[in-house]
């Protein structure tokens, strides 16, 4: 993959790669094709994967690049990193506020955000919806730091990233089909429907690659903030929703797992 993307530009490497975790985040929905249900316990397992995917991913290839970058720019290193990753972690915040949605395997009557006459269909998809803007931002924010030319941004570490993110996409798009079928929903909706949710990516992708291109002192504060939003949502979302079951330990060996299998990718092929 990564001497495949490497011949284009940032803009087009973001949007190939985030297409990548959107075709995953599809192939996950697909499921739903053979099956009403999966079992809780590999469910559980593969959100608690997920999560330790982004927890990895937002150090390895978002914070750590972030504070060389700043101190190789002459910054205080710190100082760049602790805004970004505040700011984007309290813009998660506001969007969870403004936006109705619905965390997975919850009463409609929990639905956060305003008041609204939107199904529950509507609001489960919206609730995934804003884990991936993070997602596809953080993506397409590496592939524009790696054209910086700085040594601790390459297109070898974005495209770990967007195997990582792919990889953790796969739970994400089971997450949304399968309850919407079992609620009785046609096999066809609920897999649009749990495709819809990913395709958010290659838009925020795109528009990270290009901020950072068209505004580089803003780098280390842009990768920051696409880490703080994925710890957000890691915390506020996927680590409970792994959690809510009777698979606690083994959720939990499942995030210790996908953190490892993060930092390999970012190691090796970083």
């Amino acid at each position: 993959m990564r001497d495949y993307i490497s011949p284009f530009n940032p803009m087009t490497q973001a949007l190939l790669a985030t297409l990548f975790t959107w075709g995953v985040t599809s192939l996950g929905a697909a499921i739903v094709v053979f099956t009403k249900r999966v079992s809780p316990l590999l469910m559980d397992t593969s959100l608690g994967f997920a999560g330790g995917v982004m927890i990895a991913a937002s150090y390895w290839s978002l914070l750590a690049p972030a504070i060389e970058m700043a101190g190789e720019a002459g910054m205080i290193p710190w100082l760049p990193a602790a805004v970004g990753f505040l700011g984007g972690a309290l813009f998660m915040r506001l969007v969870d506020m403004l936006l109705p949605h619905l965390h997975l395997g919850l009463p409609t009557s929990e639905a956060e955000g305003p008041k609204t006459s939107w199904q529950r269909s509507t609001l489960l998809v919206t609730a995934i919806t804003l884990h991936n803007i993070p997602e596809g931002l953080a993506v397409g924010v590496a592939f524009g730091a790696a054209a910086s030319g700085l040594g601790s941004a390459t297109v070898g570490a974005a495209v770990a990233l967007a195997i990582g993110i792919g990889l953790q996409n796969f739970p994400e798009g089971m997450a949304v089909s399968l309850p919407l079928r079992r609620e009785g929903m046609s096999r066809g909706k609920a897999l649009w429907y749990g495709q819809l949710s990913g395709m958010v990516e290659p838009v925020a992708g795109v528009l990270g690659a290009a901020a950072v291109m068209f505004f580089y002192p803003i780098l280390p504060y842009a990768l920051s903030f696409a880490a703080g939003a994925m710890i957000f949502v890691v915390i506020e979302e996927v680590i409970p929703e792994s959690q809510r079951g009777n698979n606690g330990d083994i959720a939990s060996i499942g995030t210790v797992l996908g953190f490892t299998t993060m930092m390999i990718l970012d190691v090796a092929l970083g």
